[in-house]
């Protein structure tokens, strides 16, 4: 028999049916910390149930690049809704999934002509890991299904993903003992191109010649380890990897789940080392932060080298794949990203982040002050308090999430001058706070 006992209490105290039962990420169901709760969201506001707005300074983990409620994308979504939700992918297509992967093809770098659409950045990266082992099985080399990545880096909270996250200071370790191992390199510490010295690839030089013939792939999030520490490296990393991949016959995966469409000035970080990757993935900013989207994007070599040999397909096909909601609105989102002005839009986010966060490096207590494109990032000595520090955001009408020991900003790119200034204003206030604790 059905319980109404559940719903009864969500009629008297939501929250607190929340507090008991929900599980919330990376979050305890025994000590959970408080939630705000969200009734409504425009532009670059949230809207709380008691009537308060907050500035998001998180784009809804950096994907709501245009705001919320935009009229294009609520148009697109409607419009899809009215002709059909969902279909299988399975032995059926349909018109938004082409529209897209078109789309997609245009504006990705050559040779990538391929595209796998998924329902989230993990399993996006889950899809390049395996096409990479299926790619060289077929290619007469099965031995090689290791891969080679950088410590303090995130590439997604399933199996394949954890497997290739920082193996030690990681979200992950507790799975350690079931993950598959792989190679891992010292994170890359030369920020500028200027600054290059060939010392710097010298580890991962050595890692990749010495284990080539076990190495699948090459993995990396191409100049910014995002959820892993927001660490930043110079262009001239990727150019060497690069290079260093095609010299020992190892494919080059990116993972711009973080940094395509636009958060670094260009359409995909790679571009601005002027390299394209072998198998490329994005999520998190395609659709515009409306629904659940990812895509695997590969070369012809790859995907034709696969369907040759046995089984003749590759072998993965999730129930949601290429779901024509979410399809419509990556469609509507890229293109409304194509005609923005969205890299000048990113060079004024990260030329106020410079005036205003770069300063904080000087406070005691703050390790670092980094920007790059539209991402600030305030790293301090010590981990944040946040039961104590989230509240403290919520009071100066902002919403910043730190976690461990950053604070980071990675705002919608609409954002205007004076929200902006409140938001870093907010992280000023809340490093000198932090500062006074010490």
């Amino acid at each position: 028999m059905m319980r109404n006992e559940f719903r009864d209490k969500v009629s008297t105290d939501w929250l607190a049916v929340d507090r008991r039962h929900v599980w919330h990420p990376y979050a305890s169901i025994v000590d959970p910390l408080p939630t705000v709760p969200v009734v409504a969201a425009t532009g670059v506001r949230l809207i709380l149930e008691d009537g308060q707005e907050l500035i998001d300074g998180m784009a809804s983990w950096w994907a709501a690049i245009h705001g919320y409620n935009h009229p294009v994308l609520n148009q697109a979504i409607a419009q899809q809704m009215c002709q059909m939700s969902h279909v299988m992918f399975g032995g059926l297509t349909h018109k938004p999934a082409v529209e897209l992967a078109a789309l997609l093809l245009d504006i990705a770098p050559e040779p990538l002509e391929h595209v796998f659409l998924v329902d989230s950045g993990s399993v996006a990266v889950e899809v390049a890991l395996k096409m990479a082992i299926q790619y060289w099985q077929a290619a007469g080399h099965p031995k090689k299904q290791k891969m080679l990545t950088f410590k303090g880096g995130y590439h997604g909270d399933t199996m394949g993903a954890m497997s290739i996250c920082d193996p030690v200071n990681g979200m992950h370790t507790l799975f350690s003992h079931v993950l598959a191992k792989h190679y891992f390199a010292p994170a890359p510490t030369c920020q500028r191109d200027e600054d290059w010295q060939d010392r710097d690839i010298a580890p991962f030089r050595r890692l990749i010649e010495t284990h080539r013939h076990e190495l699948a792939a090459v993995v990396v999030e191409p100049l910014v380890q995002g959820a892993g520490g927001m660490r930043f490296y110079c262009p001239e990393y990727l150019r060497q990897i690069r290079a260093l991949c095609d010299a020992n016959g190892v494919l080059l995966i990116l993972d711009e789940i973080a940094t395509g469409f636009g958060r670094l000035g260009a359409m995909f970080a790679c571009e601005k080392a002027s390299i394209a990757p072998d198998i490329l993935c994005l999520g998190k900013a395609l659709t515009g932060g409306t629904l659940s989207l990812a895509a695997t994007l590969t070369t012809p070599e790859v995907a034709q080298t696969i369907c040759k040999k046995d089984p003749g397909v590759f072998m993965h096909g999730p129930t949601y794949m290429g779901n024509p909601l979410a399809c419509a609105a990556a469609k509507a989102s890229t293109e409304l990203l194509l005609a923005s002005p969205y890299g000048k839009r990113v060079a004024g986010i990260e030329r106020h982040f410079k005036q205003t966060l770069l300063p904080l490096g000087e406070v005691p207590g703050v390790r670092d002050a980094r920007v790059q494109g539209a991402i600030g990032v305030i790293e301090l000595e010590t981990a944040i308090d946040m039961a104590r520090i989230q509240p403290e955001f919520v009071r100066r009408g902002v919403w910043v999430r730190p976690f461990r020991n950053l604070i980071y900003l990675m705002p919608p790119y609409i954002i205007e001058p004076p929200d902006l200034e409140k938001l870093t204003t907010a992280v000023a206030d809340i490093v000198a706070l932090s500062s006074n604790a010490r």
